[in-house]
């Protein structure tokens, strides 16, 4: 059995020393990680997950309800990947936090159905600072031209968290504290009442020390990905 969650009390706790303020929430990324390790994570006391695939998080965490109802009020299962306007009706319901909004479409989209749904959802804007177009995002040009307009992109049921920042492709950890720079920057300016979401297990350190409140860490808590196991 792994000690799953004396790895992720060693995160907080390292977390909590960096940060400046509250500590970030721990994302424990169970992406293509079988149930038994949600299952046997769940009882160890980890309450956050992070999942990338919808079909492959509603039928691990459908799972988890059934054998520990309780676990419906108590965990959070975070969508990490980028919102596509055609399947983001299936993230109500199982996810509490999206991190991956990235067009004004698929906000568009997220707001009608969250109505329609009646389920509460938290969101976040997904930045794209490195200017690869294999990244999915808004330059931060764009969200500065909708200045206090972004706060109109909310209801009752969908709820504008922040946004959410990765560093290059590259892991260049330069260029990733750069990104990590602007993005709490552009926060602090102008949006110091909203959540950054950066950092994963390569870069959480810096990301923590730059204000970030979520951090997103997956190798290091369930060991490298079991590729091939998902369904997109």
């Amino acid at each position: 059995m792994s000690d799953y969650i004396s790895i992720y009390q060693s995160i907080q706790n390292e977390c909590k020393t960096m940060a400046k303020g509250t500590p970030p929430v721990i994302i424990a990324v169970s992406k293509t990680k079988p149930y038994e390790v949600i299952r046997e994570a769940y009882l160890q006391g980890i309450r956050e997950f992070g999942e990338n695939y919808i079909p492959e998080a509603i039928e691990k965490f459908t799972k988890l309800r059934e054998e520990f109802p309780e676990s419906i009020e108590s965990v959070h299962v975070h969508h990490i990947g980028p919102v596509q306007s055609g399947t983001l009706r299936k993230l109500f319901g199982i996810f509490s936090y999206t991190h991956g909004v990235g067009s004004f479409s698929s906000l568009t989209e997220l707001l009608k159905r969250a109505e329609k749904e009646k389920k509460t959802i938290r969101y976040f804007l997904q930045t794209n600072l490195t200017s690869e177009n294999t990244k999915h995002g808004f330059p931060l040009e764009t969200l500065l031209l909708k200045g206090d307009d972004l706060l109109t992109f909310q209801n009752e049921y969908c709820i504008w968290e922040g946004f959410m920042g990765m560093g290059p492709s590259s892991g260049d950890l330069a260029q990733t504290r750069d990104v990590f720079t602007k993005l709490a920057s552009f926060r602090n300016t102008y949006f110091p009442h909203k959540q950054l979401s950066m950092g994963m297990s390569g870069d959480y350190e810096m990301a923590v020390e730059l204000g970030s409140n979520f951090v997103r860490i997956g190798s290091k808590i369930f060991g490298e990905r079991d590729y091939g196991t998902h369904t997109v």
